[in-house]
């Protein structure tokens, strides 16, 4: 039996909180701990090592933004990093950019289903990214915000950062900008779930990448991911 996906929710209102606890209570998703802002949830992140934070962005104190950074970037165990899938309210949020340029795997406006949720939770536990639609048209106008290599044409040079990336690294990436999972990119690109990992794995060391969204946000920015 697989295990349940051990989550942390994060969000200032104790009503949200408790909505999302009695929801993921009825899934194979496990609520291990709840916090009620950024520092809490650095701390409760340390001791408890979820696989996944639901992470609001807009809180007293310390914002998710500086919480999800803090996580990711401090984190003092061996092993695997959590993943965090951003909950915001608004998709004109700035702060989700940030979000995404702290590492978050994934991007939700709180109005989503609890399928869909669900749903992504176990996507980004797999080490895979999700983004609601509105959001991807709203972070794609972040582009000139991620890391310097990629604005100056990335390891290439000037130019479209992507001629940085082999023909088939470029097949991978216009696929993972639609939202498929690696199984998907597989099948259609004729290709092992390993090899699909490890050509994602090169294409963020090659571009200076975080994740599978900047990916996404890239080839997007660029017009590969239209089709």
């Amino acid at each position: 039996m697989t295990p349940p996906v051990r989550v942390l929710t994060v969000d200032d209102q104790e009503l949200v909180r408790t909505a999302l606890r009695a929801m993921l209570r009825r899934t194979d998703v496990e609520v291990v701990g709840e916090a009620a802002d950024g520092a809490r949830a650095v701390e409760a992140a340390y001791e408890l090592r979820p696989d996944v934070v639901l992470m609001d962005v807009r809180m007293p104190g310390m914002t998710g933004v500086e919480a999800t950074a803090r996580i990711l970037r401090g984190w003092p165990h061996p092993g695997p990093r959590p993943r965090v899938l951003v909950l915001t309210t608004f998709d004109l949020d700035e702060y989700v950019h940030a979000a995404m340029r702290a590492g978050a795997s994934g991007f939700l406006l709180k109005n989503t289903t609890p399928e869909l949720l669900v749903e992504a939770i176990g996507v980004v536990a797999a080490g895979e990214a999700i983004l609601a639609p509105t959001v991807t048209r709203r972070l794609i106008r972040a582009f000139s915000d991620l890391p310097p290599p990629l604005v100056s044409g990335g390891p290439g040079g000037p130019g479209d950062p992507l001629d940085a990336l082999t023909r088939r690294e470029r097949d991978v990436a216009e696929l993972v900008a639609r939202g498929l999972p690696n199984a998907r990119i597989a099948g259609s690109l004729g290709l092992t779930e390993a090899g699909v990992k490890s050509t994602v794995n090169r294409i963020l060391t090659r571009l200076g990448l975080e994740n599978r969204v900047q990916i996404a946000i890239l080839v997007l920015a660029a017009g590969q991911g239209d089709g």
